[in-house]
């Protein structure tokens, strides 16, 4: 799965990122997201950075990728897009969904299927295996206590 087989099941066209405006994404319309590295168009491993929904996606895109704002992904994505330098090559395209949810897990599973992981900025950083506990420390033990010698009158 990559831009061309998205744009073959009726996936916008590609826009730059750099040179994006409000009009040109739909305004409050369910939709699934799709982040692209136009540097790997054509290359045997997949261009694909990113699949996301939103129902609103101008809001999404410029108030979250863009601006910072938003939750922890739409931080990560706006600090690798600023940071990272892919602000130049980055493209974004677009499906319309009444079910975003359903159709972005589609878009997950086939990719996963294909490539055997999530693309590369869904992916979380957390580990799949559970942290050992930490042993619980042990107070060193204390001499006894003498007892007060008893005193008889």
């Amino acid at each position: 799965m990559n831009s061309l087989t998205l744009k073959e099941n009726g996936f916008a066209d590609f826009v730059p990122l750099k040179g994006l405006s409000v009009t040109s994404l739909p305004s409050n319309k369910s939709s699934v997201l799709v982040l692209v590295d136009c540097s790997l168009t054509g290359k045997p491993t997949s261009d694909l950075l990113f699949i996301g929904k939103s129902k609103k996606p101008a809001k999404r895109v410029f108030g979250g990728y863009l601006a910072g704002y938003g939750g922890k992904t739409a931080r990560k994505i706006n600090s690798r897009l600023q940071n990272d330098g892919y602000i130049e090559k980055v493209t974004i395209s677009w499906i319309e969904s009444d079910n975003p949810k359903q159709a972005q897990q589609q878009l997950l599973d086939d990719f996963k299927k294909e490539h055997g992981d999530c693309p590369p900025w869904n992916l979380s950083k957390k580990t799949t295996s559970k942290a050992q506990p930490t042993p619980k420390k042990v107070a060193p033990a204390r001499p006894a206590r003498k007892q007060p010698a008893k005193r008889t009158p």
